[in-house]
């Protein structure tokens, strides 16, 4: 009886020593997990969740950069076209301003078949004055040159010639007027202007001494 007890009484200590090294095996094994936990190391599972969220994303990214790319073309040729009518068609409102003047100027040569002098020369002046005043409207202007000094930087001499009286490198005549764009010349005025007396040679100093 005695050796029974013994041996009941060994095999309840190797059992509670075979627990008591179950449980510091548990805990040992239990320990580095809570410190990968600790250090932000995440499961298969995670990781692969994760990646699908951001190859979501990055399509999302994708999907709105092609379309601003494709919004950004289109403005581009819409621009591109607006720009192109632009220039296309920038005379129109001066020659929707220029009908009127030329359709004047068909009825005032309608009146040359009537035989109507008078009624002809009234309707070229009407279309002149109007001409002019939608020129100066347009920020043209005639350059005034006759009675002026000679200026390069708005005439152009086509002859010299020597008139009594009238100082050198004056405006005598317009040939053909100049005209100004605002404050740019686009036609310069081609003129006659006025140069110095010819100087007298000796030979025809001899020849009036001689006369005399």
């Amino acid at each position: 009886m005695k050796t029974d007890s013994k041996k009941t009484l060994s095999q309840e200590k190797e059992n509670m020593n075979k627990d008591q090294s179950g449980e510091s095996i548990e805990i040992e094994r239990e320990a580095p997990a809570d410190n990968k936990e600790a250090e932000g190391v995440i499961t298969i599972e995670e990781a692969l969740q994760r990646i699908s969220e951001l190859e979501e994303t990055n399509k999302e990214l994708n999907d709105r950069g092609l379309r601003r790319a494709a919004e950004l073309q289109n403005y581009k040729k819409r621009t591109e076209a607006d720009f192109g009518n632009l220039l296309k068609y920038a005379a129109e409102p001066f020659i929707l301003k220029i009908l009127p003047v030329y359709d004047d100027l068909i009825r005032s040569l309608n009146h040359v078949d009537e035989g109507k002098v008078d009624s002809l020369i009234d309707g070229l002046k009407l279309v002149a004055d109007k001409f002019a005043k939608l020129l100066e409207e347009q920020g043209i202007s005639k350059i005034e040159a006759k009675g002026k000094e000679f200026d390069f930087n708005l005439h152009e001499a086509l002859m010299q010639r020597h008139v009594e009286g009238v100082a050198p490198h004056t405006v005598l005549e317009e040939v053909e007027a100049g005209y100004m764009y605002k404050d740019k010349v686009i036609r310069h005025t081609k003129v006659i202007v006025s140069q110095d007396a010819p100087e007298q040679t000796e030979g025809s100093g001899e020849a009036k001494e001689e006369e005399k």
